[in-house]
């Protein structure tokens, strides 16, 4: 079994033993949605700690994405909410990268592909993303890669 998985349930015991609600709703569902991931497709299968990660940044990206909309439907509590799962989620992602670690990586990712202008945005992406691995999420590479093709 994966460490990442091992990790989860172990905290979901803890989490419970300690009665920290948020924590415990927060993992039960990261863990069923990794066994629904496991489950999907025609046999089953164990995801390993990459595919883990992915799933957590989905899931933590859901989250953002559903306080923002509840801020703006006028619901702070249920903004809050979303927001205290996101962080519990986060505890189990790598590190972010700081801006500048980001330039870094895509004007690096730009020198070895020799790319020239915005039209090349792709083979920059193809080169960071692998790179980048669930350290930034999507859309701000995609504005780095942009900014320095475009200036």
């Amino acid at each position: 079994m994966p460490e990442l998985k091992d990790r989860l349930k172990n905290d979901l015991t803890a989490a419970i033993k300690a009665r920290d609600k948020v924590r415990t709703g927060t993992l039960r569902m990261v863990l069923a949605a990794i066994s629904t991931e496991e489950a999907a497709g025609s046999s089953q299968r164990d995801l390993d700690d990459a595919e883990v990660t992915k799933l957590l940044t989905r899931e933590a990206k859901k989250r953002r994405e559903a306080a923002e909309a509840f801020e703006k439907g006028g619901r702070a509590d249920q903004a809050e909410a979303e927001r205290a799962e996101s962080e519990v989620i986060s505890d189990y992602l790598p590190k972010q990268l700081t801006d500048e670690e980001l330039a870094e990586l895509v004007s690096s990712a730009i020198g070895e592909t020799g790319a020239q202008g915005p039209k090349e945005m792709g083979q920059v992406m193809k080169v960071v993303n692998p790179r980048v691995a669930g350290r930034a999420e999507g859309s701000r590479v995609a504005a780095e890669v942009k900014r320095q093709l475009t200036s």
